[in-house]
């Protein structure tokens, strides 16, 4: 061939194809110099990256200036050699994407060069079809062609991978760059400002006296930024913390009808050097309307006003006559009103009759503590009894009134009542000789003399006047001592020796175990006042046991050798059964160690009661006829009643097992439809009772249900029989009745619980209807009255429960918690000791957690 010459045009039909190879041809332009352009760019990318880092990391915000200069000078430095690289840089000439395309696709004899050259030198048109044919046959190798990707060597030259790094510090430092800490670019190129000053934080908290329970008030806390009038307690201790800022804050209190006080700060702290700022903290106590301003400088900063409610002062009335109780004590009925309750109150006792000018008393008057109402009692009603019977002023007309007091230290003081102290009775002769011989020594000891005179003549003949050699002995002993006594504290000494001889003489040893049982009362009341632990609770119930168990056995033995006190014991169904002592301390201890402490003073005077009753051994009379029928019928009411509160309470111990096994049977049913089949043997487990079980408790249930309306029905009917009509409570209990007995056969617990308790409390009001309707059927109830202001026919028996006369008690004496309100307050009190216990909660929130546990 002559030579080639290049052709102009191509085809028509090698349109398409040329299209092609010229896409081809630039993607494989940019794929080259992409590889030629980036390994020299990178190093300029990298220290880029490294620069922005360092900025939005915030590094050039922290760094002195001269630091900060330096490095910036050094990636100016590593911009500037990371730029020489670039002068390298080449586009890629056209035959060489050529070769880049041949060598990708694979092709052989240049077919992509073909296409490109054209023909020199002269031309025939042999050579021009030759050509043509040539360049036919190579466009159809061209017919799929595919650019090659970059090569740009950058991994062999890094195999490390160390430009990831920059890469990775890149990201994370842009993400921190839009947090509170975040820096900017321009921290490069700006000299650091000066440390900025702290913006003061503020803490400010009202604590409430101890004595009013209350907790405290954060005044800067989210939930009180927009309350405008705070509420207080009078002699509430205010307290303000300002933490940073300039250190010039001034706080100042502005009352309603005064002027402005300033409240200095306490002194000042210094706080972290990472701070660099000062504590500063104010106190002070709240006791007027005002509003209280912190500034700094002239600039307020915040504003808190303030409604203070005063603490008023205890008031305390007598509620009745004050009176002599069945063994003697004696018992004051009062009212204490306070706020916030009082802390303490006493009786104050005054001699009636003149003593001589000259006299000098042995003792001071009788100290009586008030018990004091339960907190959050309404009325404020409590009744205190003492035995004020071994004091020398027993007998003797007095004038008493009472005095409260309450935390802030207010006093209240009641109106004054006359009467004559309680003594105790003595039948012996020698007793009650040597009780006035001691009195006429307490009351003024210049009559010693007299008071030996006194005893010489009762020691004259004593085989006539003391039986007893013991009771001689010690007569003659205290006769000597009297004669040897020099000192107020020895004729003391004998003054309570000669007590102790006649009640030795008229009693023999039950003095000794009633004066331990009262000791043992008094202790566990003291204890329950001061909120002491349940270990001592649980010693003070053990000595009140065996002191019971002393006394009872002495009082037992007496009963046996006098046959005249044999006939004062209780009668019938009024026996004082040990079962029922042991009972109710048993509920004492329970309600104690629960937190329930009023409950547990109640239960105690309840019980002191009945031992002061049984004590006094006041024989009461059976009413005859009509009226011990009555008795009879109000005794089975109180015995349904009873019989209903034990079936409410087991209905809903079986109410709570079904529903833990409706429970568990549903998480069985999730479980199996996850699994299939498994687990059908486990549908009896993980339960006390098995359903069977209990459907069949819930019949039996149902029986006894139905067994409880027989009774009521038959109640009724001997009831109507005596001519009187039975009130509307009782219809309703008995539809009460029906509803449950048909909820317990559906194996409805919850709504037999309810019927139930609506029967019983229907019981009560029909029960108290019964009651007035007796009492105004039967006649000579209620008769003179005698010493100390009691009357003959008292409301209680010598046990001191209702009388039989007056129907058994409904429950509206003494509110007793049943079990589920027990085991309420022990989760409380498990959920309170639990928190304390946390060594991560606030001071504040510690302190008043422990004042809850005291108010137990």
């Amino acid at each position: 061939m002559a030579g080639i010459k290049a052709q102009d045009d191509q085809p028509e039909a090698n349109a398409g194809m040329l299209g092609r190879l010229a896409r081809t041809r630039m993607w494989t332009t940019a794929s080259m110099a992409l590889e030629r352009f980036w390994p020299l760019v990178l190093p300029l990318l990298v220290v880029a990256s490294l620069f922005l880092s360092l900025s939005w990391f915030g590094v050039f915000r922290l760094m002195p200036d001269w630091l900060r200069i330096g490095t910036l000078s050094v990636f100016g430095l590593a911009a500037l050699a990371a730029l020489y690289p670039l002068r390298f840089f080449r586009w890629p000439e056209r035959a060489s994407v050529d070769r880049r395309i041949e060598r990708a696709n694979e092709l052989e004899h240049t077919p992509v060069l073909v296409q490109a050259d054209r023909l020199t030198g002269s031309s025939d048109g042999f050579a021009e079809a030759l050509w043509r044919e040539h360049q036919k046959r190579m466009a159809a190798k061209l017919g799929h062609l595919s650019s090659d990707l970059p090569r740009t060597g950058v991994p062999e030259r890094d195999p490390w991978g160390l430009r990831t790094v920059a890469l990775l510090l890149l990201v994370t430092a842009f993400a921190f760059s839009a947090g509170p800490f975040g820096g900017r670019i321009s921290d490069a190129f700006h000299a650091a400002p000066g440390a900025p000053p702290v913006p003061p934080r503020i803490d400010a908290w009202v604590t409430p006296p101890p004595y009013t329970g209350k907790p405290p008030i954060f005044l800067t806390a989210d939930a009180n930024r927009q309350t405008d009038l705070f509420e207080a307690s009078e002699g509430s201790d205010l307290t303000l913390r300002v933490t940073g800022g300039s250190g010039e804050e001034t706080l100042t209190y502005s009352p309603l009808d005064g002027d402005t006080l300033d409240i200095a700060p306490q002194g000042e702290t210094t706080a972290p050097p990472a701070q660099r700022a000062g504590v500063r903290q104010f106190a002070s106590k709240l006791t007027t309307d005002g509003l209280l301003m912190l500034k700094s400088g002239d600039t307020e900063i915040g504003s808190w006003a303030f409604q203070i409610k005063p603490d008023t002062a205890p008031a305390i009335s007598f509620i009745g006559e004050p009176k002599r109780a069945l063994n003697g004590t004696l018992e004051l009925a009062y009212q204490i009103q306070d706020d916030y309750g009082a802390v303490s109150g006493k009786a104050g006792f005054e001699m009636l009759e003149p003593q001589a000018p000259n006299a000098r008393p042995l003792y001071g008057e009788p100290e009586m503590p008030l018990a004091l109402p339960r907190k959050g009692a309404k009325d404020g009603a409590a009744k205190t009894s003492r035995d004020l019977t071994e004091h020398v002023w027993a007998g003797v007309p007095v004038r008493v009134k009472l005095t409260a007091t309450d935390a802030s230290g207010q006093v209240a003081i009641s109106e004054e009542k006359e009467f004559r102290m309680p003594e105790r009775p003595f039948t012996n002769p020698l007793a009650r000789a040597l009780v006035e011989q001691r009195r006429m020594l307490a009351l003024d000891a210049n009559r010693r003399d007299r008071v030996l005179d006194l005893m010489e003549g009762v020691m004259l003949r004593p085989d006539e006047t003391i039986p007893n050699p013991s009771h001689w002995l010690a007569l003659n002993s205290v006769f000597s001592r009297l004669k040897q006594a020099r000192t107020d504290d020895d004729l003391r000494g004998v003054a309570d020796y000669l007590w102790q001889i006649a009640l030795a003489v008229e009693d023999g040893d039950l003095s000794a175990a009633e004066r331990r049982l009262r000791q043992a009362q008094e202790a566990l009341k003291n204890a329950l006042e001061n909120n002491a632990s349940d270990e001592e609770i649980e010693k003070l119930m053990n000595e009140l046991r065996a002191a019971m168990q002393d006394f009872l056995r002495e009082f037992a033995e007496r009963a046996q050798r006098d046959p005249n006190m044999a006939q004062q014991m209780p009668q019938n169904g009024q026996e004082l059964r040990q079962s029922d002592l042991e009972k109710l301390m048993d509920q004492i201890e329970e309600l104690a160690k629960s937190g329930a402490k009023d409950q547990a003073r109640d239960l105690l005077s309840q019980l002191q009661d009945m031992m002061n009753n049984l004590q006094a051994g006041r024989q009461q009379r059976q009413q005859q006829g009509q009226q011990s029928e009555m008795r009879q019928q109000m005794d089975k009411l109180g015995e349904l009643m009873r019989r209903q509160q034990e079936m409410m309470n087991e209905t809903h111990r079986l109410d709570q097992m079904q529903r833990g096994q409706r429970q568990r049977g549903q998480d069985r049913g999730e479980q199996q439809g996850q699994e299939g089949q498994q687990g059908e043997q486990q549908q009896g487990q993980g339960g006390q009772m098995s359903p069977e079980e209990l459907a069949e408790a819930l019949r039996q249930m149902q029986q006894g249900q139905g067994q409880l309306r027989g009774d009521l029905g038959e109640i009724l009917k001997g009831l109507e029989g005596m001519g009187i009509q039975p009130g509307e409570g009782f219809g309703e209990a008995g539809e009460a009745m029906d509803g449950a007995g048909q909820a317990l056969g559906d194996a409805q617990g919850e709504q037999a619980v309810g019927e139930q308790g609506r029967a019983l409390e229907a019981l009560r009001k029909g029960a108290q209807d019964m009651m007035q309707q007796m009492q105004q059927a039967m006649q000579g109830e209620q008769g003179g009255s005698e010493e100390g202001g009691r009357q003959q026919s008292s409301d209680r028996d010598p046990l001191g429960r209702p009388r039989a006369t007056t129907g058994p008690d409904f429950g509206d004496t003494v509110k007793v918690p049943d079990e589920i309100d027990v085991q309420r307050a022990r989760e409380i009190l498990d959920a309170i000791r639990k928190r304390l216990g946390n060594a991560l909660s606030p001071e504040i929130e510690r302190d008043y957690l422990e004042r809850l546990l005291q108010m137990r």
